[in-house]
């Protein structure tokens, strides 16, 4: 799991713990907080282990699957999670440049290609079976935002809406060896300098008047994991969020 060292990242890879899974937790910088999740995943009585890779650099991306792979023989299921998410907009004193696009592109879409590509060639040597286990599958994290646009990050919504569109190629190309889908979280955890008061007001901001919990994000890619019937769609896991149409990003709607 690419990410893992923190925030949504790690509460994705310790469910997937308590549920019985062994975990390959990636990070790139934050190596303590990795190997806080590993010692946490390894309390649960499963397997775990850190893997350090630059997702900017295309040979770590393949020393990293090939590192993961000799550990985790048996690997199942892909969950890309690490991205960068900063801000810039056309509109603003802060516009898009080539720079910002290239390095969102990089970490948000190539990297997760990449790695998906790197596990349909793992996965097509196996056998495939339709009954017992789950077939093995691919979890590209999104943003409810791909459905209800607004300018805010723009570098970022690009990058994601591409990934987005490649859940739905990647898993007719993958098919029968290796199931892809999306997972869209809603507001989940503070972002920036948005202050607890300010996410607790934006968290409110759906139908159900309440968000997405790092819970709920990681209980729905355990579900994802295991649904077989399910590939090339992407599950909006946001409270409603993405039905109230806004003209700006919701942190951008509350006291920062």
């Amino acid at each position: 799991m690419t990410g893992a060292a923190k925030r949504l990242g790690r509460e994705i890879a310790i469910e997937f713990a308590r549920q019985g899974w062994d975990v390959a937790v990636h990070y790139g910088q934050s190596e303590v907080d990795a190997q806080e999740t590993v010692a946490h995943i390894q309390g649960l009585g499963r397997h775990a282990h850190a893997f350090q890779a630059d997702l900017a650099n295309e040979s770590n991306i393949a020393g990293l699957f090939k590192d993961v792979t000799k550990q985790f023989q048996g690997l199942h299921c892909l969950v890309n999670s690490a991205s960068i998410f900063e801000f810039d907009r056309a509109n603003s004193e802060n516009p898009l440049s080539p720079k910002s696009l290239q390095d969102h592109m990089q970490v948000n879409l190539a990297a997760p290609i990449l790695l998906s590509q790197l596990m349909f060639e793992f996965q097509k040597t196996k056998a495939i079976t339709m009954d017992g286990d789950s077939l093995p599958s691919v979890i590209q994290l999104l943003d409810q935002k791909l459905i209800n646009l607004n300018p805010d990050y723009l570098s970022y919504t690009l990058s994601k809406a591409a990934l987005l569109t490649s859940v739905e190629m990647l898993a007719l190309d993958f098919a029968p060896h290796l199931r892809v889908v999306g997972l869209a979280p809603g507001i989940s955890l503070p972002s920036g300098d948005q202050t607890h008061e300010g996410f607790a007001s934006a968290h409110q901001m759906t139908p159900l008047g309440r968000s997405s919990t790092p819970v709920d994000i990681a209980k729905a890619a355990v579900f994802l994991a295991q649904a077989n019937a399910i590939t090339g769609t992407t599950l909006y896991v946001d409270g409603g969020q993405h039905l109230l149409p806004s003209t700006r990003d919701v942190m951008f709607k509350t006291n920062s």
